[in-house]
């Protein structure tokens, strides 16, 4: 037979009266919010803290600088290879999973190393921003063939 509550706790006691008038606030309406921000325990509206430019990509920087663990996706990676092996041989070949880590370090060590080179051309030429010729100008350099 399946039990059932018998205590009378907490039914005796009269319900909170409800305030008719009062208009339940409505974040959708909100513009404060919308714009972003939060409200605080409260009622104050605060404002998330806005960053300086530069500053998140200074952050963003200092991290991919700090961690040590590759930066592509090792499954697509592994899907890659593959779908070059099949373009250039007629076989079928099988990769160990050490074989393909190997190969994903060293396709990211040369990128890192060409992504720099590629910086210092930028720099030389009194620019920020990364451009096409400096990739191109840094592979020739390097003495790389052209794609």
């Amino acid at each position: 037979m399946a039990r059932s509550k018998t205590s009378t706790v907490g039914k005796n006691r009269p319900k909170k009266a409800t305030n008719p008038t009062k208009k339940k606030k409505s974040y959708a309406d909100d513009e404060d919010y919308q714009a972003g921000g939060r409200y605080t325990a409260s009622g104050k509206f605060q404002r998330k803290q806005r960053m300086m430019p530069g500053e998140n990509a200074i952050k963003e920087i200092r991290k991919y600088q700090k961690a040590t663990d590759l930066l592509i996706r090792k499954l697509p990676f592994a899907r890659l290879v593959k779908e070059i092996m099949t373009t250039l041989t007629t076989e079928e070949y099988r990769w160990q999973a050490a074989a393909c880590l190997a190969l994903q370090e060293a396709a990211e060590a040369h990128l890192v190393s060409l992504f720099e080179d590629s910086n210092l051309c930028a720099i030389h030429g009194g620019r920020i921003t990364l451009q096409v010729k400096d990739m191109q100008l840094a592979r020739r350099i390097r003495g790389q063939q052209r794609e």
